[in-house]
């Protein structure tokens, strides 16, 4: 008997963080809750209508973030559109309430397939949920593009903050690394440990340089920036 290759292979969930600076209180201290109700009510449609598994919305200063699941992959039209149509309309609610800054992270009149180069911050990765699989989501206004270059390096690079890079043969054949170059538009990767020091020659510089995805060796996303 064939066996079906839903049963062969297992399903994919993926996690889309997108968010955006669209008003706020005066100095970018916090968002009002307006906003956050007025993204709960898109995001609890899309998932009754089958395109969301789950979403929660949280706020960052006064970013607006947008963490939601799905099974339709990374740098998906639909997903990304649901979130630029979020912003929209919660940008309208930010101009009604005299909000500081309405609008802002938006930089385009029209949503062009993919929120990417449009305004918002996007992190996704794909994976295989486990039975058990926290996931840790960090959030952070106004800060540099290689904000999380030194917490991601001291999570799956060194062992005096992770000891299972010594004691666990999970983790023992280590990381790789992917960093780009947010100037030149460039990217290159590392294997860690052995490409450690020259890895650090760049994540040092957080302004230029930063690191966009971590993987298991076996090319399973593990992080994403």
């Amino acid at each position: 008997m064939a066996t079906k290759k839903s049963e062969q292979e297992p399903k994919k969930i993926t996690l889309s963080v997108i968010k955006a600076d669209i008003g706020g209180f005066v100095g970018h201290s916090a968002m009002h809750p307006a906003l956050i109700e007025d993204a709960n009510e898109k995001l609890a449609a899309a998932k009754t209508s089958g395109l969301l598994v789950d979403y929660h919305v949280s706020a960052c200063g006064d970013d607006l973030q947008l963490i939601m699941t799905h099974r339709h992959g990374v740098d998906h039209e639909q997903i990304h559109r649901l979130a630029w149509d979020t912003f929209e309309a919660g940008t309208e609610v930010a101009k009604e309430l005299h909000l500081y800054g309405a609008g802002q992270d938006l930089l385009a009149d029209a949503f062009s397939g993919n929120v990417r180069g449009q305004g918002p911050g996007v992190a996704e990765m794909e994976f295989v949920e486990r039975k058990s699989d926290p996931i840790l989501i960090f959030m952070a206004d106004k800060a540099s593009a290689g904000a999380w270059n030194l917490p991601l390096y001291k999570m799956f690079a060194d062992p005096f903050n992770t000891a299972g890079l010594v004691i666990a043969p999970t983790l023992h054949q280590g990381f790789r690394f992917e960093v780009h170059d947010i100037y030149e538009h460039k990217k290159i990767t590392f294997d860690c440990p052995e490409d450690l020091y020259d890895m650090l020659m760049f994540i040092g510089s957080p302004g230029k340089y930063s690191i966009k995805y971590v993987f298991a060796r076996a090319d399973e996303t593990i992080a994403a920036a």
